[in-house]
């Protein structure tokens, strides 16, 4: 079934380097403000130099605001899979939300079921790898959060969008990991995390860019738990994913 969209199109865009061929990653992101309608207005706001490809309202509207083959300014500053400046190969659809902000709260059925239509179609339309469908918060840790913790990752992956830990074994204990640790161990999962395609210097040093890391991962993949410690049920699902990843 092909979307149903409104217009509303904004001048926030410019040509992609490679043109349409490049896309391969489908971000997903919140508005974070007040109202939907100051949503579109700032994404059509040449002041405001940010937009996106499409925008889900809470009754389920879809808004187009940019042409998939052009580019969107949705993404800014980010790091997916050894890449830098995601908006060049990223599709970008805004869920209206208030967002940490403004008051965060679950996002509606009807968002929900527009969503998963509209990343089917964009799915039939570009070869995107489960893998890259990501969160705002998986590209950029260090300034986003969003969607977040409520938005509702493993009802996509139950419709072949992205993926989902499912049957996961345990592994070997470890010790928890978190902020100021310092040793082998820390890089292991360090390298685990940019394996699975976060971008982090791998030193062994749990920092705070570890640490924002391992919340994004939390907030996409574990979402009960958000603290920024490797423990044994992140670090179960790491290895889950990983192994799952390989198998794809």
């Amino acid at each position: 079934m092909k979307e149903n969209f409104i217009a509303y199109p904004s001048p926030n865009h410019d040509l992609r380097k490679g043109g349409q061929n490049t896309i391969d990653t489908l971000v997903i992101h919140y508005t974070g403000m007040i109202s939907a309608q100051k949503a579109l207005e700032r994404m059509v706001s040449p002041s405001a130099k940010v937009s996106a490809h499409w925008c889900i309202d809470e009754d389920g509207t879809i808004y187009k605001i940019v042409p998939e083959n052009l580019r969107a300014w949705h993404a800014g500053i980010s790091w997916w899979r050894g890449r830098r400046d995601l908006n060049d190969v990223s599709i970008g659809i805004e869920i209206v939300n208030p967002g940490h902000e403004f008051g965060y709260r679950p996002f509606t059925p009807p968002q929900m079921n527009s969503l998963v239509n509209l990343c089917q179609e964009i799915l039939k339309r570009n070869p995107i790898h489960p893998l890259n469908v990501v969160a705002h918060s998986d590209i950029a840790p260090d300034r986003k959060k969003d969607p977040g913790e409520l938005f509702d990752w493993s009802r996509l992956a139950r419709k072949g969008i992205g993926i989902w830990p499912n049957s996961i074994k345990t592994s070997p204990w470890h010790r928890p990991l978190k902020l100021n640790d310092h040793n082998s161990e820390v890089k292991l999962w360090q390298s685990k995390l940019a394996e699975l395609g976060y971008g982090l210097v791998q030193d062994g040093i749990y920092g705070e860019n570890t640490e924002l890391v391992v919340m994004a991962f939390q907030r996409h993949y574990r979402q009960a738990r958000i603290d920024g410690v490797i423990d044994h049920g992140t670090s179960n699902i790491l290895d889950h994913l990983i192994e799952y990843a390989k198998a794809l």
